[in-house]
This record gives C-alpha cells, structure tokens and sequence, in this order.
C-alpha cells in the first residue's frame, strides 16, 4: 500500500482539506505539524494515537515538527460544555518542558514551542496582521463556537482559533510546514490556518484529521475524563498499562492493533484471524500490549510488566521485590504493621474477615496465604522478617481478594 492507503486502512483519515492531499501524501515529501497544549506534564495514549502519525508519515519520506504550546496553552482550546479553567503560567512551563522532553525521547523528531513567536507579537499588531484576516461570521460557524453561543464564550476562547491558525502560517513562513495534521476535534482550527494562509500569503496550505481513538464505551481518552493512561511510566506504570490493553474489549481490539502499532495488514489479519478462532487466548491483547509497551518504555518494560503480571495470577508473589508488588497491587487495600502479630488478629483487625471464628475456619480451610504460601496455623504470626524487601507482606483471600500491611522502613 501507498501512504495514503496505509492510513485509510488503519482508520486514520476522517477529513482531509483538498483531494490533492491525497497525491501529494503518495508523491511528495511534505514539512507537516502536530500539536498539544500543556495541560499536563505528561501525554496520554490518546495524545500517543494521534503523535504515532508522525512516525507512519516520516516513514513514507515527509517530514515533521511537533508542537507544544506553550502560548495556546495559557488560554485553553474551548471546550464543547463549558469555559475551560486557566492554569497558571507557572503549571504551563513546567508542562511544557516535561512534554518537550518527554515528545523528543518518544518520537525524536523536532520539537517547537509556540509561545517562542506568539509572545513577540503585540495586540495592535495581532488584529492587524491576523484578526482581519477572520472574519467573525466565519468563526462564528465554528462547531465549538456555535454550540457554546447559548452558554456564553468569552473573547478568550472566542480568539483562540485565530492563535493555531497563526501558528500554521508562522511554521509555513519559517519551517516549510504545509501540513497540519490533528484529531478530528481540531478540524475548525486547522481550516482557519488555511483561511489565514490563503488571505494573508495567497497560498494554500493543507489539513488533515484523524478520527480520536475511543474506550470500548465510545469515550476518548484524557485527563477530562477521567480514563487518561499516562505515557510517562511514573505516573502510569508498564504494567498498568499493560493491564488496560490485555484487556481491552475484542470489539476494539483490531481497531487498536491498526492504529496503535506498526504491524503490517498481513500481520493483524493473521493476528485477527487466529483471535477469532480461539478468542480466549488474548492473543490480539497480548500482541498490542507487547507492541505499545515496547515501543514506549523497551522490551525490558514490556517484560517487567508480564513478569508482574503472571507472578500475581500464579500467586508467586515472593519472587517480586515490594516496588513490583505496590505497582501491581496498586488499588488493593493496605493497612500499618508494627511488631510481631498474628495473623488471625491482623485478618480481624483490618476487617479481611469478620470475627475470629471465620479467619480460623479461613485459615484451616486452606483459603488464606501470605506472600503466595497457603497458611494453616491458626498461630501463625507476621513480623518485619517475613516481610519482603522488610517492608511488605501480602495477603491474598481466596483466588482475588489482596490486602497489603506495610511495614516503616
């Protein structure tokens, strides 16, 4: 397949602003943008869906810059609901760093701020040299605009378009962009670029966006809501990570396995093909997780992250260090340990069982295990020097049910 075909068949095209794009993606090598206002310090897989096209199209030979916003960041895109809160210039250029450092590591292509140029120009010069060029009947029929009319929007957001299209004629003048590229909630702000570029530069410049990738309940991924999977390891881990994709729904699945990795078409139909034949093997899940995971944190992440994984589902948990368990059990209960206790008085105490009469029949019963060995002494006792790394000790209750002590180092 051709460039233009390869992103058709990986669901990545919905609009483009001129058939001719379509060749010149095929033919041409095109300087092409994309961008993100920091709204945090780190992006989210939604943010990684939409920036993966960078690396698809510098494969096909075209060239690109990403852009964080430093400038556009301080104001804020509108949002379709209500007026977006402003975070403060201080929270702006320390999000900005950590997504320059953070795009530059992942995707390694260039990386420009648009505060660099936007904060040269003055407000006289802005309305003379950009506003007129706008005319507000135009902007008024912007999707976003036109549904938060009845709400109210400020001049803020109201300008806000006017700012990104400002940066597509800035990157044309200096840097030879002629292509935005976006998620298809940006469409209204790449075509006023190309509005801006027509009228004030007599040329024509070039969109295109991508569908946003959605959760099996139809919603995008992000901060605002709420299901945002942090692209930076520390905020969320490998194996978190890995946990979400191992088990994403088989109805989105393939749909991520095209647009999240870099697997060919011969490869996902086989993938698909032996996915539906034996559904319960994950096979799809396994292969997505194992191309993401990789591609974002290495191998070695990837393998961490089963190794957690299968130690938690095989109970193994004494071969894991204390970090790998807090990682991998990071939702579960915890409660203080202090001293030597028993483990029938840590059950009661800290409510994994009711009374003392259901831990011992828990316990006799072979239902009870601490740091992946079953425990039959209704005596047994806890101390630091059964702990792991003298720091945690696991109990399980049944097959699924864990609840961690912690002990001070």
């Amino acid at each position: 397949m051709n460039c233009f075909e390869d992103l058709k068949w990986r669901g990545l095209i919905k609009d483009i602003s001129s058939p001719e794009l379509e060749k010149k993606l095929n033919e041409e090598s095109l300087t092409f943008y994309i961008g993100t206002d920091p709204t945090a310090d780190s992006m989210h897989i939604g943010h990684f869906s939409s920036f993966l096209i960078a690396t698809r199209l510098a494969k096909y030979g075209h060239r690109p810059i990403l852009l964080v916003g430093g400038a556009t960041g301080l104001i804020g895109d509108p949002k379709p609901s209500a007026e977006r809160q402003m975070i403060t210039k201080e929270a702006v250029e320390k999000n900005v760093e950590g997504l320059t450092n953070q795009a530059k590591k992942i995707f390694g292509f260039e990386v420009v701020n648009n505060y660099d140029w936007i904060k040269e120009i003055n407000t006289i010069d802005f309305l003379r040299d950009y506003g007129k060029y706008i005319n507000v009947n135009y902007m008024l029929d912007k999707d976003i605009i036109s549904r938060r009319l009845e709400s109210g929007i400020t001049f803020c957001e109201f300008a806000y378009t006017i700012l990104q299209g400002l940066d597509f004629v800035n990157l044309y003048e200096h840097k030879g962009v002629t292509l935005e590229v976006a998620g298809s909630d940006q469409w209204g702000n790449i075509t006023t670029g190309i509005e801006l570029a027509r009228k004030k530069l007599g040329v024509e410049l070039y969109g295109m966006t991508m569908p946003l990738v959605l959760d099996n309940r139809g919603v995008k991924f992000g901060k605002t809501e709420g299901n945002a999977l942090w692209l930076d390891k520390n905020k969320t881990s490998s194996y978190e990570l890995y946990q979400y994709l191992i088990n994403s729904d088989d109805s989105v699945v393939i749909d991520y396995l095209k647009k999240l990795t870099f697997l060919t078409k011969e490869e996902i139909e086989d993938i698909e093909k032996e996915h539906s034949d034996k559904p319960e093997l994950r096979i799809a899940q396994k292969r997505l997780a194992e191309e993401v995971i990789t591609f974002l944190h290495g191998k070695d992440e990837y393998l961490k992250a089963v190794n957690i994984s299968e130690c938690l589902f095989s109970g193994n948990i004494a071969s894991l260090s204390a970090k790998d368990i807090k990682t991998g059990l990071k939702e579960v209960p915890t409660f203080k340990l202090e001293g030597t206790t028993t483990l029938l008085d840590i059950l009661v105490d800290n409510k994994i069982c009711s009374s003392k009469r259901e831990a011992r029949e828990l316990i006799s019963g072979n239902s009870i295990s601490v740091n992946g060995s079953k425990i039959t002494d209704t005596d047994y006792e806890i101390s630091k020097s059964i702990a792991i790394d003298s720091e945690i000790v696991v109990i399980r209750r049944g097959k699924k049910k864990y609840y961690i002590g912690v002990y001070k180092k």
